[in-house]
């Protein structure tokens, strides 16, 4: 079995559910993680899903993935705006990266349209709700496959 798909979650994601419904919907953290690990298994992959509202704890998982995951999936919600602390520890990693975010950032406040995370993300899945994180599993599973591959 290869090695885990890292689900990274940042701030206030963990009041999903009840937190501005009219953008995020109903569905919580742990009906995602839940989505998250039914497509990973599908795939042949498992996943270790987390949420912080500590930047220093993404930073964290994010170092930790460098040996323990085959790909990262990360939605690191306002920290993409404003972290380049994040981004440098992302920048470390040599498995795909792919960001994912519930709402679609480019049709909302200007200063969500600006994320440090997609400049060291592989790929970008965002607008589709929960859907998102089903969506970036799928991508992430396959670009670690492509990257596994014999050249």
């Amino acid at each position: 079995m290869p090695k885990p798909i890292y689900v990274l979650n940042g701030p206030n994601l963990n009041l999903l559910g009840s937190r501005e419904p009219h953008i995020y919907g109903t569905t919580t953290l742990e009906d995602v993680r839940v989505l998250c690990e039914a497509r990973a298994v599908a795939l042949g992959h498992t996943v270790v899903f987390r949420q912080s509202n500590h930047e220093g704890q993404l930073i964290d998982w994010v170092q930790e993935a460098r040996q323990g995951a085959c790909a990262v999936v990360i939605n690191p919600a306002g920290y993409g705006h404003t972290s380049v602390a994040l981004l440098d520890a992302l920048k470390t990693l040599t498995i795909p990266i792919i960001e994912c975010h519930l709402s679609n950032p480019a049709a909302r406040e200007a200063f969500r349209r600006h994320t440090y995370v997609s400049l060291a993300a592989t790929g970008v899945v965002s607008g589709f709700g929960a859907h998102s994180y089903e969506l970036a599993i799928e991508a992430a599973a396959g670009q670690s496959a492509k990257a596994d591959a014999p050249a």
